[in-house]
């Protein structure tokens, strides 16, 4: 592996546990200043103190969100986007390019594709381009990848979930992203496919924090590399400590039990 790439990589993830707790905040276009992120220099300021391995936003927003104080954490910028006021919400476009994340000191790039989608095939491409771009500058690409569209009856099925993770790998992404299949056994077939990364989407907010933490724990039990989630974890109510909590899961190990005892729920 490139050198440059590995560094940056290692500004994401764990060196010892090689994995990671990624905090995606690029929901403002998509629908808004929603709950949690209106203030992001605190938003950011409060996954670090929780012990964050990543944080990911758009171009605009890493002005909003870099702090003077504490210590670093790894950014990656998202270049995908698409609103919910859109009739076709699904089809991302590109909004940001290589160059832009690189003059803005991200450590990797993000690009977001829906499989299915009947614009399937132009965020096919822009996957490609930008991997085949920020391989020539050791840039690390987060791809997240979903079944999203007409066809897909199921989007967490775990054949579903194989393909989306299969994809991210061929067209040359580092790291890939892709929904919870529900169960650690069909979740280790997607990982077992998949010879990069594979973290966890948060989708809809959980009801409770058991049921977070234990979907986290079972992923990597079955072999995940950690999370990319958002809502679930800046809309928490102590969402300092929840990210303290992740970080015990996550690499630590230490059961659910232990990290709810933790959170004092």
């Amino acid at each position: 592996m490139d050198i440059g790439k590995k560094i940056r990589l290692e500004r994401i993830f764990n060196r010892n546990t090689e994995r990671t707790i990624i905090v995606p905040m690029d929901h403002g276009i998509s629908v808004g200043p929603i709950e949690g992120l209106r203030n992001m220099r605190e938003a950011v300021g409060d996954m670090v103190k929780g012990g964050a391995n990543g944080v990911l936003m758009h171009k605009g927003l890493v002005r909003c969100g870099h702090r003077m104080e504490g210590r670093d954490v790894g950014l990656i910028v998202h270049l995908s986007a698409s609103t919910s006021l859109s009739p076709t919400p699904n089809a991302k476009t590109l909004v940001a390019s290589v160059e832009d994340a690189l003059r803005l000191g991200a450590d990797a790039v993000s690009v977001h594709v829906n499989l299915g989608d009947e614009t399937e095939i132009q965020m096919l491409h822009d996957l490609g381009e930008v991997t085949s771009r920020a391989t020539g500058w050791g840039l690390p690409v987060l791809a997240m990848v979903y079944a999203r569209g007409p066809k897909v009856k199921n989007e967490f099925d775990a054949d579903m979930v194989a393909h989306c993770a299969r994809v991210g790998e061929e067209l040359g992404a580092d790291i890939v992203k892709v929904a919870y299949t529900g169960d650690p056994e069909s979740f280790g077939r997607v990982v077992d496919g998949c010879c990069i990364p594979v973290v966890i989407a948060g989708g809809p907010k959980l009801d409770t924090t058991r049921a977070f933490l234990q979907m986290v724990s079972d992923s990597i039990s079955a072999g995940g590399s950690g999370l990319s989630v958002g809502r679930n974890v800046f809309q928490h109510k102590n969402r300092v400590k929840l990210v303290e909590a992740l970080s015990k899961v996550v690499h630590e190990d230490v059961t659910v039990e232990d990290a709810l005892e933790y959170l004092g729920e």
